[in-house]
Protein backbone atom coordinates (compact mmCIF):
# COMPACT_ATOMS: atom_id res chain seq x y z
CA UNK A 1 0.00 0.00 0.00
CA UNK A 2 1.52 3.38 -1.00
CA UNK A 3 -0.56 6.04 -0.06
CA UNK A 4 -2.56 6.71 3.33
CA UNK A 5 -5.53 5.01 3.72
CA UNK A 6 -8.73 7.43 3.76
CA UNK A 7 -8.67 8.32 7.49
CA UNK A 8 -11.57 10.26 7.45
CA UNK A 9 -13.99 7.41 7.95
CA UNK A 10 -14.12 5.08 10.57
CA UNK A 11 -14.26 1.16 10.53
CA UNK A 12 -17.03 -0.07 11.59
CA UNK A 13 -18.36 -3.94 11.53
CA UNK A 14 -14.81 -4.76 9.67
CA UNK A 15 -15.29 -1.85 6.80
CA UNK A 16 -14.67 2.02 6.33
CA UNK A 17 -17.61 3.70 6.97
CA UNK A 18 -18.60 7.74 5.81
CA UNK A 19 -19.69 9.35 8.88
CA UNK A 20 -22.91 10.71 7.01
CA UNK A 21 -20.99 14.50 7.51
CA UNK A 22 -18.01 16.86 6.83
CA UNK A 23 -16.75 17.85 10.01
CA UNK A 24 -12.88 16.67 9.60
CA UNK A 25 -9.16 17.66 11.73
CA UNK A 26 -6.42 17.90 9.57
CA UNK A 27 -3.52 15.98 10.03
CA UNK A 28 0.06 17.10 10.41
CA UNK A 29 3.44 16.24 10.10
CA UNK A 30 4.86 17.58 12.99
CA UNK A 31 8.45 18.12 11.58
CA UNK A 32 7.31 20.30 9.02
CA UNK A 33 3.74 21.44 9.75
CA UNK A 34 2.83 20.59 6.96
CA UNK A 35 -0.85 18.81 6.18
CA UNK A 36 -0.73 15.40 5.34
CA UNK A 37 -4.15 14.08 6.03
CA UNK A 38 -7.30 14.68 7.35
CA UNK A 39 -9.69 12.60 9.68
CA UNK A 40 -13.19 12.39 10.93
CA UNK A 41 -14.23 14.41 13.77
CA UNK A 42 -17.24 11.53 14.62
CA UNK A 43 -20.52 12.89 15.94
CA UNK A 44 -22.57 11.26 18.89
CA UNK A 45 -24.04 8.90 16.34
CA UNK A 46 -21.32 7.80 14.58
CA UNK A 47 -20.23 6.55 17.92
CA UNK A 48 -23.71 5.03 18.22
CA UNK A 49 -23.24 3.02 15.60
CA UNK A 50 -19.99 1.37 16.81
CA UNK A 51 -20.96 0.61 19.44
CA UNK A 52 -23.66 -1.10 18.63
CA UNK A 53 -22.07 -3.13 16.06
CA UNK A 54 -19.62 -4.46 18.96
CA UNK A 55 -22.70 -4.96 21.16
CA UNK A 56 -23.92 -7.14 17.82
CA UNK A 57 -20.73 -8.76 17.99
CA UNK A 58 -20.07 -9.29 21.70
CA UNK A 59 -22.59 -12.48 22.09
CA UNK A 60 -20.50 -14.64 19.16
CA UNK A 61 -17.45 -13.64 20.15
CA UNK A 62 -17.53 -14.21 23.75
CA UNK A 63 -18.81 -17.70 23.02
CA UNK A 64 -15.43 -18.79 21.22
CA UNK A 65 -12.75 -20.37 22.68
CA UNK A 66 -9.69 -19.01 24.17
CA UNK A 67 -7.87 -21.41 21.80
CA UNK A 68 -10.03 -19.74 18.62
CA UNK A 69 -9.68 -15.91 20.04
CA UNK A 70 -5.70 -16.91 20.60
CA UNK A 71 -5.02 -17.95 16.66
CA UNK A 72 -7.45 -14.51 15.33
CA UNK A 73 -4.26 -12.31 17.56
CA UNK A 74 -1.91 -14.66 16.29
CA UNK A 75 -2.83 -14.34 12.90
CA UNK A 76 -2.98 -10.39 13.52
CA UNK A 77 0.69 -10.48 14.90
CA UNK A 78 1.43 -11.95 11.62
CA UNK A 79 -0.36 -9.42 9.70
CA UNK A 80 1.07 -6.46 11.73
CA UNK A 81 4.57 -8.17 10.79
CA UNK A 82 4.27 -8.32 6.87
CA UNK A 83 2.46 -4.77 6.81
CA UNK A 84 5.26 -3.32 9.15
CA UNK A 85 6.85 -1.17 6.66
CA UNK A 86 3.34 0.55 5.30
CA UNK A 87 2.54 0.84 9.15
CA UNK A 88 5.90 3.01 9.88
CA UNK A 89 5.15 5.48 7.69
CA UNK A 90 1.62 5.62 8.62
CA UNK A 91 2.88 6.45 12.12
CA UNK A 92 5.60 8.64 10.76
CA UNK A 93 3.87 10.81 8.74
CA UNK A 94 1.17 11.94 11.29
CA UNK A 95 4.65 11.70 14.57
CA UNK A 96 7.50 12.84 12.49
CA UNK A 97 9.66 10.14 14.25
CA UNK A 98 12.52 8.42 12.67
CA UNK A 99 11.60 5.63 10.79
CA UNK A 100 14.29 2.88 11.43
CA UNK A 101 13.25 3.41 15.18
CA UNK A 102 9.47 3.45 14.38
CA UNK A 103 9.92 -0.04 12.90
CA UNK A 104 12.46 -1.40 15.39
CA UNK A 105 10.91 0.02 18.81
CA UNK A 106 7.12 -0.05 18.19
CA UNK A 107 6.09 -2.06 15.09
CA UNK A 108 7.82 -5.02 15.38
CA UNK A 109 7.45 -4.92 19.61
CA UNK A 110 3.79 -4.94 18.63
CA UNK A 111 3.14 -8.05 16.84
CA UNK A 112 5.59 -9.61 19.50
CA UNK A 113 2.96 -8.11 22.51
CA UNK A 114 0.05 -9.36 20.14
CA UNK A 115 1.60 -13.13 20.09
CA UNK A 116 1.50 -12.34 24.11
CA UNK A 117 -1.90 -11.68 24.74
CA UNK A 118 -2.91 -14.94 22.44
CA UNK A 119 -1.08 -16.97 24.48
CA UNK A 120 -1.58 -15.38 27.94
CA UNK A 121 -5.76 -15.37 26.84
CA UNK A 122 -5.77 -19.18 26.79
CA UNK A 123 -4.80 -19.45 30.57
CA UNK A 124 -6.49 -17.21 33.29
CA UNK A 125 -6.46 -18.14 36.30
CA UNK A 126 -9.06 -18.53 39.15
CA UNK A 127 -9.43 -20.43 42.61
CA UNK A 128 -9.66 -24.53 42.20
CA UNK A 129 -12.85 -25.91 41.82
CA UNK A 130 -13.74 -27.35 45.15
CA UNK A 131 -16.19 -28.27 48.37
CA UNK A 132 -14.98 -24.47 50.26
CA UNK A 133 -18.61 -25.35 52.04
CA UNK A 134 -19.47 -28.75 52.89
CA UNK A 135 -21.76 -30.53 50.42
CA UNK A 136 -21.71 -27.76 48.06
CA UNK A 137 -19.23 -27.58 45.32
CA UNK A 138 -17.65 -24.19 43.98
CA UNK A 139 -16.46 -22.87 40.49
CA UNK A 140 -15.21 -19.76 39.37
CA UNK A 141 -15.50 -18.47 36.04
CA UNK A 142 -13.68 -15.84 34.76
CA UNK A 143 -15.98 -14.24 31.39
CA UNK A 144 -15.80 -10.89 29.35
CA UNK A 145 -17.20 -8.00 30.15
CA UNK A 146 -18.68 -6.70 27.04
CA UNK A 147 -18.07 -3.65 24.85
CA UNK A 148 -15.27 -1.88 26.05
CA UNK A 149 -14.37 1.90 25.12
CA UNK A 150 -10.88 2.39 24.56
CA UNK A 151 -9.07 5.95 24.00
CA UNK A 152 -5.36 6.13 23.43
CA UNK A 153 -3.16 8.77 22.87
CA UNK A 154 -0.65 10.20 20.53
CA UNK A 155 2.97 8.95 21.97
CA UNK A 156 2.55 5.89 20.55
CA UNK A 157 -0.60 5.64 17.84
CA UNK A 158 -0.11 1.45 17.08
CA UNK A 159 1.29 0.36 20.19
CA UNK A 160 -1.22 1.54 22.41
CA UNK A 161 -4.28 0.28 20.58
CA UNK A 162 -2.26 -2.87 20.85
CA UNK A 163 -2.13 -2.82 24.64
CA UNK A 164 -5.66 -2.24 24.62
CA UNK A 165 -6.89 -4.90 22.13
CA UNK A 166 -4.89 -7.55 23.34
CA UNK A 167 -5.95 -7.85 26.52
CA UNK A 168 -9.68 -7.24 25.81
CA UNK A 169 -10.09 -9.12 22.69
CA UNK A 170 -8.49 -11.88 24.40
CA UNK A 171 -10.73 -12.54 26.73
CA UNK A 172 -13.76 -12.24 24.85
CA UNK A 173 -14.66 -8.65 24.88
CA UNK A 174 -15.24 -6.39 21.61
CA UNK A 175 -14.00 -3.07 21.61
CA UNK A 176 -14.77 0.39 19.98
CA UNK A 177 -11.39 2.39 20.06
CA UNK A 178 -11.01 6.03 19.95
CA UNK A 179 -7.42 6.79 18.62
CA UNK A 180 -5.70 10.48 19.48
CA UNK A 181 -6.72 12.99 17.71
CA UNK A 182 -3.82 13.89 15.73
CA UNK A 183 -2.24 10.13 15.44
CA UNK A 184 -5.12 8.20 14.03
CA UNK A 185 -4.37 6.17 10.75
CA UNK A 186 -2.31 3.45 11.86
CA UNK A 187 -5.11 2.45 13.88
CA UNK A 188 -7.70 2.99 11.50
CA UNK A 189 -5.27 0.32 9.68
CA UNK A 190 -5.01 -2.17 12.31
CA UNK A 191 -8.62 -2.28 11.90
CA UNK A 192 -8.49 -2.51 8.12
CA UNK A 193 -6.00 -5.79 9.14
CA UNK A 194 -7.95 -7.26 11.69
CA UNK A 195 -10.92 -7.58 9.71
CA UNK A 196 -9.79 -10.50 7.66
CA UNK A 197 -9.03 -12.54 11.62
CA UNK A 198 -12.41 -11.03 13.75
CA UNK A 199 -15.77 -11.10 12.96
CA UNK A 200 -17.61 -7.65 11.69
CA UNK A 201 -17.91 -5.68 14.67
CA UNK A 202 -15.47 -7.24 17.35
CA UNK A 203 -13.41 -4.38 16.60
CA UNK A 204 -14.32 -0.94 15.89
CA UNK A 205 -12.72 2.60 15.31
CA UNK A 206 -14.06 6.08 15.63
CA UNK A 207 -11.71 8.87 14.70
CA UNK A 208 -12.89 12.28 16.68
CA UNK A 209 -11.75 14.91 19.33
CA UNK A 210 -12.61 15.14 23.12
CA UNK A 211 -16.39 15.69 22.49
CA UNK A 212 -16.14 11.88 20.30
CA UNK A 213 -14.23 10.47 23.32
CA UNK A 214 -16.91 11.59 25.76
CA UNK A 215 -19.92 10.53 23.54
CA UNK A 216 -17.84 7.17 23.60
CA UNK A 217 -17.40 7.34 27.68
CA UNK A 218 -20.66 8.10 28.34
CA UNK A 219 -22.39 5.41 26.38
CA UNK A 220 -24.89 2.69 28.02
CA UNK A 221 -24.03 0.17 26.27
CA UNK A 222 -19.94 0.63 26.89
CA UNK A 223 -19.10 -2.05 30.10
CA UNK A 224 -15.81 -0.59 30.60
CA UNK A 225 -13.63 2.46 29.67
CA UNK A 226 -9.93 2.10 29.27
CA UNK A 227 -7.78 5.52 29.04
CA UNK A 228 -4.46 6.05 28.60
CA UNK A 229 -3.28 9.82 28.60
CA UNK A 230 -3.17 12.41 31.09
CA UNK A 231 -4.13 12.40 34.59
CA UNK A 232 -6.12 15.34 33.93
CA UNK A 233 -7.96 13.40 30.99
CA UNK A 234 -8.59 10.98 33.72
CA UNK A 235 -10.25 12.56 36.24
CA UNK A 236 -12.63 13.48 33.48
CA UNK A 237 -12.95 10.19 32.39
CA UNK A 238 -13.25 8.60 35.25
CA UNK A 239 -15.70 11.14 36.77
CA UNK A 240 -18.14 10.58 33.74
CA UNK A 241 -17.89 6.45 33.62
CA UNK A 242 -17.91 6.63 37.54
CA UNK A 243 -21.03 8.31 37.98
CA UNK A 244 -22.42 5.23 35.15
CA UNK A 245 -20.69 2.85 37.72
CA UNK A 246 -18.93 1.45 34.34
CA UNK A 247 -16.02 -0.10 34.70
CA UNK A 248 -12.41 1.72 34.65
CA UNK A 249 -8.92 1.21 33.22
CA UNK A 250 -7.08 4.37 33.75
CA UNK A 251 -2.85 4.86 32.61
CA UNK A 252 -1.95 8.17 33.33
CA UNK A 253 0.56 10.68 33.76
CA UNK A 254 4.20 9.90 34.93
CA UNK A 255 6.93 11.55 36.63
CA UNK A 256 9.77 9.50 36.68
CA UNK A 257 12.28 9.61 39.28
CA UNK A 258 15.47 8.25 38.62
CA UNK A 259 17.65 7.86 41.75
CA UNK A 260 21.60 8.01 41.12
CA UNK A 261 23.88 6.89 44.50
CA UNK A 262 27.54 7.60 44.74
CA UNK A 263 28.79 3.86 44.06
CA UNK A 264 27.21 4.08 40.63
CA UNK A 265 29.20 4.10 37.35
CA UNK A 266 28.26 7.75 36.87
CA UNK A 267 29.35 7.84 33.20
CA UNK A 268 27.62 4.75 31.93
CA UNK A 269 24.14 5.84 33.98
CA UNK A 270 24.20 9.46 32.52
CA UNK A 271 23.87 7.89 28.98
CA UNK A 272 21.57 5.49 29.74
CA UNK A 273 19.31 7.63 31.27
CA UNK A 274 19.90 10.66 28.77
CA UNK A 275 18.38 8.08 26.08
CA UNK A 276 15.80 7.03 28.31
CA UNK A 277 15.01 10.86 28.82
CA UNK A 278 15.09 11.70 25.28
CA UNK A 279 13.70 8.88 23.16
CA UNK A 280 10.72 9.64 21.10
CA UNK A 281 11.48 12.93 21.93
CA UNK A 282 10.64 12.31 26.13
CA UNK A 283 7.25 11.83 24.70
CA UNK A 284 7.23 8.34 27.02
CA UNK A 285 5.02 8.59 30.79
CA UNK A 286 7.85 6.42 32.22
CA UNK A 287 10.32 8.97 30.27
CA UNK A 288 13.48 9.65 32.69
CA UNK A 289 12.45 13.11 33.96
CA UNK A 290 13.60 13.61 37.73
CA UNK A 291 17.35 12.66 38.00
CA UNK A 292 18.27 12.81 42.39
CA UNK A 293 21.73 12.67 42.81
CA UNK A 294 23.91 11.57 45.78
CA UNK A 295 25.32 15.24 46.59
CA UNK A 296 28.96 13.89 46.54
CA UNK A 297 28.82 13.60 42.86
CA UNK A 298 26.06 15.86 42.04
CA UNK A 299 28.38 18.11 40.03
CA UNK A 300 30.44 15.29 38.38
CA UNK A 301 27.18 13.36 36.96
CA UNK A 302 25.65 16.71 36.03
CA UNK A 303 28.58 17.61 33.89
CA UNK A 304 28.18 13.92 32.40
CA UNK A 305 24.38 13.91 31.39
CA UNK A 306 25.08 17.45 29.60
CA UNK A 307 27.61 16.20 27.93
CA UNK A 308 24.89 13.06 26.80
CA UNK A 309 22.64 15.46 25.72
CA UNK A 310 24.58 17.82 23.55
CA UNK A 311 25.93 14.06 22.23
CA UNK A 312 21.83 13.70 21.12
CA UNK A 313 20.29 14.60 17.73
CA UNK A 314 16.83 15.77 17.09
CA UNK A 315 15.46 15.60 13.39
CA UNK A 316 12.61 14.60 11.48
CA UNK A 317 12.00 10.89 9.72
CA UNK A 318 13.91 12.52 6.33
CA UNK A 319 17.48 12.45 8.80
CA UNK A 320 18.33 9.09 9.45
CA UNK A 321 20.94 10.16 12.00
CA UNK A 322 18.07 11.16 14.33
CA UNK A 323 17.94 10.11 17.97
CA UNK A 324 14.13 11.67 18.37
CA UNK A 325 11.80 13.55 16.23
CA UNK A 326 9.52 16.85 17.07
CA UNK A 327 6.60 16.86 19.80
CA UNK A 328 3.43 15.96 18.68
CA UNK A 329 1.68 19.35 17.99
CA UNK A 330 2.05 23.17 18.85
CA UNK A 331 0.29 23.05 22.31
CA UNK A 332 2.18 20.44 23.34
CA UNK A 333 5.33 23.02 22.55
CA UNK A 334 3.69 25.59 23.59
CA UNK A 335 3.79 23.94 26.70
CA UNK A 336 6.95 22.92 27.09
CA UNK A 337 8.47 26.32 26.49
CA UNK A 338 6.30 27.39 29.33
CA UNK A 339 7.94 25.56 31.24
CA UNK A 340 11.41 26.63 30.71
CA UNK A 341 10.07 30.61 30.86
CA UNK A 342 8.60 29.81 33.66
CA UNK A 343 11.58 28.90 35.71
CA UNK A 344 13.18 30.84 38.68
CA UNK A 345 16.43 32.70 38.41
CA UNK A 346 17.37 29.80 41.29
CA UNK A 347 17.19 27.50 38.10
CA UNK A 348 19.87 27.08 35.43
CA UNK A 349 19.43 25.79 31.56
CA UNK A 350 22.37 23.40 31.39
CA UNK A 351 22.27 22.57 27.57
CA UNK A 352 18.88 22.79 25.26
CA UNK A 353 16.25 24.75 26.34
CA UNK A 354 14.34 25.88 22.64
CA UNK A 355 12.50 25.13 19.86
CA UNK A 356 14.98 23.87 16.85
CA UNK A 357 13.94 25.63 13.51
CA UNK A 358 11.39 27.65 12.34
CA UNK A 359 9.04 24.87 10.78
CA UNK A 360 8.16 21.86 13.18
CA UNK A 361 7.97 20.95 16.97
CA UNK A 362 11.51 19.84 17.13
CA UNK A 363 12.25 20.59 20.88
CA UNK A 364 16.13 20.61 21.76
CA UNK A 365 17.76 17.94 24.61
CA UNK A 366 17.79 19.64 27.79
CA UNK A 367 18.94 19.16 31.07
CA UNK A 368 17.94 21.87 33.55
CA UNK A 369 19.93 22.16 37.59
CA UNK A 370 19.41 23.57 40.51
CA UNK A 371 15.46 23.25 40.11
CA UNK A 372 13.21 22.55 43.64
CA UNK A 373 11.21 20.43 44.78
CA UNK A 374 8.41 22.85 44.15
CA UNK A 375 8.80 23.58 40.69
CA UNK A 376 6.55 23.17 37.95
CA UNK A 377 9.19 21.92 35.83
CA UNK A 378 9.57 19.17 38.61
CA UNK A 379 6.26 18.73 39.67
CA UNK A 380 4.27 18.18 35.97
CA UNK A 381 4.78 15.47 33.71
CA UNK A 382 7.20 17.17 31.27
CA UNK A 383 6.19 15.08 28.13
CA UNK A 384 9.31 16.73 26.30
CA UNK A 385 13.11 15.96 25.66
CA UNK A 386 13.88 17.52 28.96
CA UNK A 387 15.23 16.08 32.72
CA UNK A 388 15.92 17.87 35.66
CA UNK A 389 18.97 17.00 37.91
CA UNK A 390 18.35 17.54 42.03
CA UNK A 391 21.27 16.48 44.84
CA UNK A 392 20.35 14.78 47.99
CA UNK A 393 22.29 14.08 50.80
CA UNK A 394 21.12 10.31 52.66
CA UNK A 395 18.65 8.39 51.40
CA UNK A 396 15.62 9.65 53.49
CA UNK A 397 15.84 13.05 51.45
CA UNK A 398 16.18 10.35 48.31
CA UNK A 399 12.88 9.02 49.21
CA UNK A 400 10.74 12.10 49.75
CA UNK A 401 12.02 14.08 46.83
CA UNK A 402 11.23 11.04 44.78
CA UNK A 403 7.64 10.18 46.68
CA UNK A 404 7.13 14.02 46.33
CA UNK A 405 4.92 14.62 42.93
CA UNK A 406 1.05 13.48 42.26
CA UNK A 407 2.74 10.68 40.21
CA UNK A 408 3.67 6.78 40.92
CA UNK A 409 3.99 5.20 37.08
CA UNK A 410 7.99 4.95 37.41
CA UNK A 411 11.55 4.98 38.76
CA UNK A 412 14.75 3.72 38.66
CA UNK A 413 17.86 2.99 41.47
CA UNK A 414 21.48 3.23 40.20
CA UNK A 415 23.62 1.31 42.51
CA UNK A 416 26.22 -1.47 42.69
CA UNK A 417 24.83 -2.13 46.63
CA UNK A 418 21.91 -4.63 46.83
CA UNK A 419 20.87 -3.22 50.38
CA UNK A 420 20.51 -0.01 48.52
CA UNK A 421 18.48 -1.49 45.71
CA UNK A 422 16.57 -3.39 47.99
CA UNK A 423 15.54 -0.48 50.51
CA UNK A 424 14.65 1.82 47.33
CA UNK A 425 12.60 -0.16 45.41
CA UNK A 426 10.33 -1.38 48.25
CA UNK A 427 9.95 2.71 49.74
CA UNK A 428 9.79 4.44 46.67
CA UNK A 429 5.99 4.63 45.67
CA UNK A 430 5.80 3.91 41.84
CA UNK A 431 4.44 0.99 39.99
CA UNK A 432 7.41 0.14 38.27
CA UNK A 433 11.30 0.42 39.43
CA UNK A 434 14.12 -0.35 37.42
CA UNK A 435 17.36 -1.22 39.15
CA UNK A 436 20.45 0.02 36.90
CA UNK A 437 18.46 0.62 33.33
CA UNK A 438 15.63 2.34 32.41
CA UNK A 439 12.34 2.30 29.80
CA UNK A 440 12.76 -1.42 29.90
CA UNK A 441 9.80 -3.52 28.87
CA UNK A 442 8.52 -7.02 28.78
CA UNK A 443 5.41 -7.75 27.31
CA UNK A 444 5.24 -10.68 30.50
CA UNK A 445 5.50 -8.00 33.02
CA UNK A 446 2.48 -5.41 34.18
CA UNK A 447 3.17 -2.07 33.58
CA UNK A 448 0.71 0.77 35.66
CA UNK A 449 1.17 2.75 38.21
CA UNK A 450 -0.50 4.44 41.76
CA UNK A 451 -1.70 7.43 43.17
CA UNK A 452 -2.05 10.09 40.05
CA UNK A 453 -0.71 7.86 37.89
CA UNK A 454 -3.98 6.04 37.84
CA UNK A 455 -4.77 1.83 38.22
CA UNK A 456 -5.40 -1.39 36.52
CA UNK A 457 -2.12 -3.10 34.19
CA UNK A 458 -1.17 -2.85 30.75
CA UNK A 459 0.75 -6.23 29.32
CA UNK A 460 1.39 -9.12 31.68
CA UNK A 461 -1.82 -11.30 32.87
CA UNK A 462 -3.25 -8.81 35.25
CA UNK A 463 -4.30 -6.93 32.36
CA UNK A 464 -6.34 -9.98 31.30
CA UNK A 465 -8.23 -9.74 34.93
CA UNK A 466 -9.13 -6.11 34.03
CA UNK A 467 -11.12 -7.45 31.24
CA UNK A 468 -12.96 -9.64 32.92
CA UNK A 469 -15.30 -10.64 35.48
CA UNK A 470 -14.73 -14.12 38.08
CA UNK A 471 -18.05 -15.35 38.77
CA UNK A 472 -18.86 -17.86 41.89
CA UNK A 473 -20.79 -20.57 40.66
CA UNK A 474 -22.15 -22.52 43.98
CA UNK A 475 -23.88 -26.28 43.38
CA UNK A 476 -25.22 -28.54 46.11
CA UNK A 477 -24.93 -31.96 46.47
Amino acid sequence: MDTMPDPTRNVVDGVLVDPGHDDVTELLDPATEDVVGAATRSRADDVDRAVAAAARAFPGWAATTPGERSRALLRLADLVEEHAEELAALEVAVTGKPLALTVAEEILPSADQLRYFAAAGRCLEAPASGEYLAGHTSVVRREPLGVCAQVTPWNYPLMMAVWKIGPALATGNTVVLKPAETTPTTTVRLAQLAADVVPAGVFNVVCGDRDTGRALVRHPDVALVSLTGSTRAGAEVGGAAGGLLKRLHLELGGNAAVVVCADADLESAAADIAASAFFNAGQDCVAASRVLVDARVHDEFAAAVVAAAEGTRAGGPAEPDADYGPLNNADQLARVEALVAGLGTHAEVRTGGGRLGERGYLFAPTVVTGVRQDDAIVQDELFAPMLTVQPFRDLDEALLLANGVPQGLSASVWTRDLATSARLSRELRFGCVWINTHLRFAAEMPHGGVKASGYGKDLSRFSLDDYTSAKHVMTAW
